[in-house]
């Protein structure tokens, strides 16, 4: 007699809601859209429907990356931007962390910090670019200052209310256990609220690289930005492309990495396929 847990299984509908989908599937299912999408810029530029100037085909603009890397040494610009990218998320991620924490463990430091942190998220950190410059001339301090502005204080606020959704009885449970205020926040609020921290990391760091680009093209000659505003002057359109698939394959590496170490920290969370 035919199994009926399988026969069910097998006519699950593929857009099934919140049930997991294999490995394979993923694979097949990642590759295909990326397929699509080249094989629809192909056929726009084969059949005339854009402007190759403008849009250059898919081919020349991976031609054009490998001549970048090989001929011409975009993998110091490339280095030099991972460099940014890290250093100024890394300085962003050690204040807001912290405090976070400390303003959604404590409502006393929300109500002194959110009206401040709140305000100057609705702020657009590329408005900051003429003071940054007079500030700090043309070196790198305007760019890590502006990465670091455009990323702190959502970070600030995404720690803040994961940290306020820490279950109640777990900090209670505490308190009559004789734990202090020290203590709960070191053993119960920050373990348990760690993973969801790592997640809100991986989150800002793709938009830590939304902010590079524009980092780098006021005042500067090194980078994946300086490099695209150079091709910008010339028409050089399959160097704009070419930088842009450039940081899209990096952000989506920097986000493969954050996932596989949330996975490595927190393995009880994983959900087995």
């Amino acid at each position: 007699m035919p199994d009926p847990v399988s026969e069910k299984s097998s006519r699950r509908p593929f857009f099934a809601i919140r049930q997991p989908v294999s490995r394979y599937q993923i694979i097949v299912s990642a590759i295909g859209i990326w397929v699509v999408f080249f094989g629809i810029w192909l056929l726009a530029t084969e059949t005339g429907a854009v402007n190759q100037l403008l849009v250059p085909a898919p081919q020349k603009v991976l031609v054009t990356i490998y001549e970048l890397f090989v001929e011409r040494g975009f993998a110091a610009d490339v280095g030099i931007s991972i460099g940014r990218v890290i250093v100024a998320f890394l300085a962003a991620s050690l204040v807001a962390i912290p405090l976070g924490v400390v303003m959604g463990a404590f409502p006393a430091a929300e109500a002194i910090f959110n009206p401040f942190v709140s305000a100057w998220r609705y702020l657009p950190a590329p408005s900051f670019i003429p003071v940054l410059l007079m500030w700090f001339g043309t070196g790198e301090a305007p760019k890590l200052a502006l990465l670091f502005i455009g990323v702190v204080f959502f970070l600030i606020t995404l720690v803040m209310d994961h940290t306020k959704n820490v279950r109640n009885e777990l900090i209670e449970t505490a308190l009559t256990l004789g734990a202090g205020r020290g203590t709960i926040v070191r053993s119960v609020i920050l373990p348990a609220v760690l993973p969801n921290i790592v997640v809100a990391m991986r989150q800002m760091l793709a938009v830590t690289w939304t902010y590079l680009v524009i980092a780098e093209i006021v005042a500067s000659t090194t980078g994946i930005g300086a490099m695209m505003m150079r091709a910008r002057r010339f028409l050089h359109t399959d160097e704009i492309m070419a930088g842009i698939i450039v940081i899209g394959v990096l952000g989506l590496t920097f986000d493969l990495l954050f996932d596989r170490l949330h996975r490595w920290l927190f393995p009880y969370l994983q959900e087995k396929r």
